[in-house]
């Protein structure tokens, strides 16, 4: 991490220095090294108000049969213990444990067939759901926001990418879980909430205002000046530092934004609106991202959850640590359904909806027996994922699986197909290209994959 300090001071409002930000902790808040930063100079910045995405990214990866697209004549060690009930669609059925859902089916559509060929360990399928690709030895590929971080730019004070509550954790391996903007830079990486927003004492300790400086890190900036003043006078009068002070100006903009911190603070909903969402951190995160949204941020990304280990999740191994099929019933499911459809509607009484995309993804499917510990294993033969609001329409059933759930009999769609479909959603080209590690073109999504077109309105 580079800071930086300057004889010179170039005064921001509220009479906070440049020097004064960067000790205040806002540099490591944005990831903003010199490397990227100067490679921000080069960025074409599209600046219109555009497509906004909230991604509800379920950690665990929910039981396609026992959720969305259920097999009530298969046997019993494959069809499981829940049975299906209609929607307000008809011809569409959902599973019992989403009862909010089923009523609200013409808002949302699925796709049954979706697909990867990778490794069946979580780490990928958060690559794939995220990218569109998976990554490779010294490349990271960035995740949607990223890429939209890039291209857009913040909309006013809001940050343009932000994550909540907090990066998946440990899931079992050892690869990257698709947070950081890869390639493109920390300068895009996601402001990171790193906070439970349901918790008692929940405040956002990176948006406080500039008097939360104490008077030991104004101590440690003076001694620090002294030791690192003679080296920066010449970058002083760099291009880089000019590029450099135009960030800085932007990361305090975000800090001291009124608008921007109460976007944060739940305390300024009803105590009603808080229930309708469920409280939970799961149900708290989906409120948050719609204030973000309507604050100015134009995309979020919400973990339902941290780790699959030791904690009930969509992780139905069967067997401890892990979550039964039961425990999908009494807290998953619940957990999900209030909060899904509370975001939902909540955006389309506010006018959000149709400029506001609505993704709920998993990483893989699960195995279509039931295994004896009462459970169901990792499977990325086929799955369902969720598309709702924007240009989507609602209603829609894309593909089928065969007749256990275990790989797709109509229209298979690759997980490159849903990151073509997601950027269509955004406005972004599909031809567009990124810069890779050594300046390399990369194109936005591979050649030959096409968004699901049956979605789109």
């Amino acid at each position: 991490m580079i800071r930086l300090d300057a004889q010179r001071k170039v005064h921001l409002c509220g009479g906070v220095s440049r020097r004064d930000f960067l000790h205040a902790g806002a540099l490591p808040m944005f990831g903003l090294g010199l490397r990227e930063a100067a490679a921000a100079q080069q960025v074409a910045k599209v600046p219109d108000e555009g497509m906004n995405c909230i991604l509800l990214f379920l950690v665990g990866a929910p039981s396609q049969i026992d959720c969305w697209d259920m097999k009530p004549d298969a046997p019993a060690e494959i069809r499981g213990p829940f049975r299906p009930i209609e929607s307000n669609v008809p011809g569409v059925f959902v599973s019992e444990i989403f009862p909010r859902l089923a009523t609200m089916m013409d808002k949302v559509s699925l796709v049954r067939s979706t697909y990867h060929q990778a490794t069946a360990i979580h780490d990928t399928g958060y690559q794939l759901m995220q990218t569109g690709r998976l990554f490779g030895p010294g490349i990271e590929h960035p995740p949607y926001g990223s890429v939209l971080a890039w291209n857009k730019g913040p909309k006013g004070d809001a940050p343009p990418y932000v994550l909540l509550p907090k990066p998946i954790g440990a899931t079992g391996g050892n690869l990257p879980h698709a947070h950081g903007a890869g390639y493109l830079g920390k300068t895009y990486d996601p402001f990171i909430l790193n906070a439970d927003p349901n918790a008692a004492n929940f405040e956002v300790p990176d948006l406080l205002p500039p008097d939360y400086v104490t008077a030991v890190r104004s101590e440690r900036r003076r001694s620090m000046r002294k030791a690192i003043e003679g080296n920066l006078n010449a970058f002083e009068a760099s291009a880089e530092a000019k590029l450099l002070d135009e960030n800085f100006r932007q990361a305090y903009s975000i800090m001291s934004s009124k608008k921007t911190r109460e976007a944060f603070d739940l305390k300024l909903e009803t105590d009603g609106m808080r229930d309708r969402y469920g409280r939970t951190r799961f149900g708290q995160s989906c409120l948050m991202a719609r204030r973000l949204v309507e604050a100015g941020v134009r995309f979020v990304t919400v973990n339902m959850f941290e780790t699959v280990f030791n904690e009930v999740t969509w992780d139905i191994h069967g067997s401890s640590p892990f979550t039964s099929i039961e425990g999908l019933k009494d807290e998953v499911a619940p957990n999900f359904d209030r909060a899904y459809t509370a975001l939902l509607d909540d955006l389309y009484y506010r006018g959000l909806l149709s400029n506001t995309m609505v993704l709920a993804f998993g990483e893989f499917g699960r195995t279509p027996k039931i295994n004896p510990a009462g459970g169901r294993d990792h499977h990325p033969g086929v799955w369902t994922s969720l598309f709702a609001g924007g240009p989507f329409k609602g209603g829609t059933v894309v593909g089928e699986s065969d007749e256990i759930g275990g790989s797709p009999k109509t229209r298979p769609v690759s997980t490159a197909e849903i990151a073509a479909t997601v950027y269509r959603g955004l406005g972004l080209g599909l031809d567009m290209e990124l810069r890779g590690p050594g300046n390399r073109p990369i194109r936005l999504v591979e050649g030959g994959n096409e968004p699901i077109h049956e979605l789109f309105a």
